[in-house]
C-alpha cells in the first residue's frame, strides 16, 4: 500500500480567526502550532507545507499562569560584546504584545526553512480588528 501524498496545487488553505482573550499563552499556542503545520488534516506530510492561515485577534488580553508574568525572560542579543538583553513578559506584554503570541508559536514549530514559511502564516493583532476580511476567515473555536 502506497502513502498518498496530495499535489502542492491541490493543498487547500483555509483561513481562520482565533480569540485570544482569558486564553493561556501555551495552550493557545501549542494549538496555532498545530493548524499551522497541519497535522490536523489526513493529508499531513512532514516534509510539504499543507497547514492552514490563523489570525489571533486580542493579543493584549493573553494570560499566563502562576507568576510567569515576573519569572519568565526573553533574551536577544544584539551581536556585539556585552549585548544580551533581557525582557520579561510583563514588559513584552506593554511594549509588544503581538511578540508574546509569536514567540510561543515560533519555539513550537520546526527550526527551518518550513518553520519559517509556516510562521509567516501567522497574523497576530491587538484589538478585535484585522485587514484579512476579504479572505472570509472562519471562527475558530479552542
Amino acid at each position: 500500500m502506497k502513502t498518498y501524498l496530495a499535489p502542492v496545487r491541490e493543498i487547500e488553505k483555509k483561513w481562520y480567526v482565533v480569540d485570544a482573550k482569558d486564553k493561556i499563552l501555551g495552550r493557545l499556542a501549542s494549538e496555532i502550532a498545530f493548524r499551522l503545520r497541519g497535522k490536523h488534516k489526513p493529508t499531513f506530510s512532514p516534509f510539504i507545507d499543507n497547514g492552514d492561515f490563523i489570525i489571533v485577534t486580542n493579543a493584549e488580553h493573553i494570560r499566563l499562569t502562576g507568576a510567569k508574568w515576573d519569572d519568565k525572560v526573553y533574551y536577544r542579543h544584539t551581536g556585539y560584546m556585552g549585548g544580551l538583553k533581557e525582557t520579561t513578559a510583563k514588559e513584552m506584554l506593554t511594549k509588544h504584545p503581538t511578540n508574546l503570541i509569536l514567540e510561543a508559536v515560533k519555539g513550537m514549530l520546526p527550526k527551518n526553512k518550513m518553520g519559517r514559511a509556516q510562521l509567516k502564516k501567522l497574523k497576530v493583532y491587538t484589538g478585535t480588528e484585522h485587514p484579512h476580511e476579504a479572505q472570509q476567515p472562519e471562527e475558530l473555536t479552542i
